[in-house]
């Protein structure tokens, strides 16, 4: 059995995939113009005099999607990372997999929560609970206790967007937690991969029915989100089998056909899908993935021309999840006080997405890298040293 390997601080990101973080970068960008959309309009200005409606909602209103693409791509990436330090999901050892969770999720969560309750006492306009249902120490429990989306769910509000935003990473942080556990438990890899099929495929049913219970709970619930992941996995154990380098360019314009359909056409797809739109999202997304998918040196791949910053958001993608809302709520705030017309509205958003690649850039100097190398080097000292190999982080 080969040893445990363990990413060093030196090490650590030193390896990228650049098209997959291309891919998370789109991702994380589909999110940040949702929010800022849904506080200045894009197609009430110049915006919406030269380009047809359908194309503006394509890019500024699929934020909730992309979330679907980032789970798809965290249970790939997470199962990838584990064959690499353990070669086998049955061998993974639990103290080092959760150690290496926490040291990359819990520093800027704890942060992110801290500040949020803090301008939640301050009375910060966008910041304070509005419903009576809801509380500081109601949402400050389900963020750390990992059932955000059930609060909300439960409450049957949304939070302030900076709280909201933690719903999915509550799916993440339960995956996160349930992943090595299952994977031990059922030991034979035929045994997950039948697990991981039905619960994949669960998802338009299990959409359907958090429907039931409230329009928030079909946005929040655990089992589609999970349904995602687990189409994240499986196609990461396709990839130890399956080399896709003849197959790379059908996979690619399959992937990115059915993204951007469900981007712009989820209409017409919606009339022969029905909750089964987000299938299509999520095996797309495996395809693209699947073809993205090959052994790397550091250094070996470049970004596509004109796509690096794209790849910075998707190096990012974490703090900027966390973080954008201050920036799009400040840009809505200035945008307000200065009386700028709606026709000019698009003009606000360049600065503002610049700004948020800024703030989580600071976040990620500051905070993210300097606590993730802390604390990984920390788990190194109390296990040991091991060989190590360097790994997407």
């Amino acid at each position: 059995m080969r040893p445990t390997r363990y990413l060093t601080p030196a090490t650590a990101g030193t390896l990228r995939n650049v098209r997959i973080d291309l891919l998370r970068g789109i991702s994380i960008l589909l999110v940040v113009l949702d929010h800022l959309a849904q506080r200045i309009p894009p197609g009430m200005g110049v915006l919406g005099t030269f380009l047809p409606a359908r194309i503006i909602d394509g890019f500024f209103t699929h934020g909730y999607e992309a979330v679907f693409i980032f789970f798809v791509i965290s249970g790939f990436l997470i199962t990838s990372m584990s064959f690499d330090r353990w070669d086998r999901l049955s061998q993974i050892d639990l103290k080092a997999f959760y150690a290496l969770r926490f040291a990359r999720i819990v520093p800027c969560l704890l942060v992110l929560v801290a500040v949020l309750s803090l301008l939640d006492l301050l009375g910060v306009r966008d910041f304070v609970m509005e419903h009576a249902n809801q509380s500081l120490p109601g949402a400050l429990t389900a963020a750390l206790g990992l059932y955000l989306n059930w609060y909300e769910g439960y409450t049957g509000h949304y939070l302030p967007a900076g709280w909201d935003v933690l719903w999915s990473l509550s799916i993440e942080e339960v995956f996160y937690i349930g992943f090595p556990l299952v994977c031990l438990v059922l030991r034979r890899q035929w045994l997950l991969i039948a697990f991981l099929v039905l619960l994949a495929l669960s998802l338009p049913w299990t959409r359907a029915a958090a429907l039931a219970t409230s329009e928030v709970w079909r946005e929040k619930a655990y089992l589609p989100g999970m349904a995602a992941i687990a189409t994240g996995v499986l196609t990461a154990l396709l990839a130890t089998k399956f080399r896709a380098k003849r197959w790379a360019t059908v996979l690619i314009l399959i992937g990115w056909l059915g993204i951007a359909a469900v981007l712009f056409a989820d209409d017409i797809l919606w009339r022969a899908f029905h909750e089964g739109l987000l299938l299509v999202l999520t095996l797309s997304t495996a395809c693209l993935l699947l073809a993205f998918h090959r052994p790397e040196r550091p250094g070996s791949d470049k970004p596509l021309p004109g796509t690096a910053w794209l790849c910075t958001f998707g190096r990012l993608s974490y703090e900027l999840y966390l973080t954008h809302v201050f920036v799009v709520f400040a840009v809505v705030e200035i945008f307000r006080l200065t009386g700028a017309s709606l026709n000019l509205g698009i003009l606000w958003y360049p600065p503002a997405v610049a700004l948020c690649w800024l703030l989580a850039k600071l976040v990620d100097k500051t905070l993210s890298t300097p606590c993730n190398r802390a604390l990984r080097s920390r788990l190194i000292r109390l296990r040991g040293s091991r060989a190590v190999a360097p790994v997407i982080s």
